[in-house]
């Protein structure tokens, strides 16, 4: 109803449409030209949505999405199927290697622990859902870890487009790298072995 509208609200909406685009970045100027907005009105509207990391400002002055949308989309049913179906693949790993088995998403610069399997040993790479690092690029997603290590092996196959990495970490001179590199291997034929259909994946 039209008195149940919130003007604001729906001008924040309509700046964050305007990113639904192959466009990556926007100046100021291409969003009052896609928005129809005054530029005094999106930089008020542009400020909120960057506080709460909807919007983020590069140092070039121009906005790109913020992490905040991706979060939120996490939560639609099809990607806790896929963590469903993926945890298994942690936990074996994990148990085979004796070392940290975590599913990374990877994008926008930066890499996020979604799902993570910790082994027995006291020692041992302490990752968890949710930390994230800075990555310079996003095909190399790894970790720097004094005193340790972090492989990753792309999940893209298996993933549905989403850009999902599989990751073997843990401390140096336990696990000679040559292992790691047999582990990741072996899980990822093992994957590739398994039937890939809805029902299996449970996906929608």
């Amino acid at each position: 109803m039209a008195q149940d509208r919130v003007e604001a609200v729906e001008r924040a909406l309509t700046v964050l449409e305007a990113f639904d685009s192959p466009q990556d970045h926007f100046t100021l100027a291409d969003l009052a030209q896609v928005t129809g907005f005054y530029k005094s009105t999106l930089l008020r509207l542009l400020a909120s949505l960057e506080r709460y990391d909807y919007v983020q400002r590069g140092q070039d002055g121009r906005y790109r999405l913020g992490h905040t949308p991706v979060r939120l989309a996490r939560r639609h049913l099809p990607s806790r199927q896929l963590a469903a179906w993926i945890q298994p693949v942690l936990d074996s790993l994990a148990e085979r290697s004796g070392e940290t088995a975590a599913l990374l998403e990877v994008g926008m610069g930066h890499a996020e622990c979604r799902l993570v399997t910790l082994p027995e040993a006291s020692l041992r790479h302490d990752l968890r859902p949710g930390m994230r690092w800075t990555v310079a690029n996003d095909d190399e997603p790894a970790l720097e870890l004094p005193g340790g290590f972090m492989l990753c092996r792309s999940l893209d196959a298996w993933s549905d487009g989403l850009p999902l990495w599989l990751s073997l970490s843990g401390p140096a001179g336990r696990l000679p790298r040559d292992d790691a590199r047999h582990h990741l291997d072996a899980t990822l034929a093992e994957l590739a072995r398994r039937p890939t259909d809805d029902a299996e994946r449970g996906t929608q």
